[in-house]
């Protein structure tokens, strides 16, 4: 077995052309500010530049009190709610999540976060890799 300090390496014949395995630890992921929301932070777990030849995966963390607007993506959402509770809103309707839930936001889809509680919220969330259209949505008519 691999120690846990050891890059594994599980490189296959170059003409198979598959990724090589990849271990990311806690500690190794870098976190930064995601500009259109303060009090949400993104971490980048895996992705196409790990090699991943369809998805990425992100772990964001979600403020006491912060808020996302209400925005689209060109890309669909998957997300997993690992800690915490707070508000997503999706459509013409929110709904409260907590830790154990999963989500769908497909693309287009108007979406929302709002966290009201005094601990911080955390999920993932995978997407297909390449470009995506974040538009920021006026939300005046509530």
């Amino acid at each position: 077995m691999a120690d846990a300090d050891t890059e594994m390496d599980t490189d296959t014949d170059d003409a198979d052309h598959r990724p090589s395995s990849l271990v990311r630890r806690a500690e190794e992921v870098e976190y930064e500010e995601v500009s259109a929301a303060e009090g949400l932070r993104k971490g980048v777990l895996v992705s196409d530049a790990d090699g991943a030849p369809h998805f990425a995966i992100r772990r964001f963390t979600l403020a006491p009190g912060a808020e996302v607007p209400r925005h689209t993506n060109e890309v669909e959402h998957e997300q997993y709610v690992l800690a915490g509770e707070y508000v997503v809103g999706l459509g013409d309707e929110e709904v409260t999540v907590a830790a154990g839930d999963a989500l769908l936001i497909p693309a287009g889809t108007v979406h929302w976060y709002r966290n009201e509680s005094d601990e911080e919220g955390a999920f993932l969330c995978a997407v297909p890799n390449g470009d995506d259209a974040i538009e920021l949505v006026d939300g005046s008519d509530d």
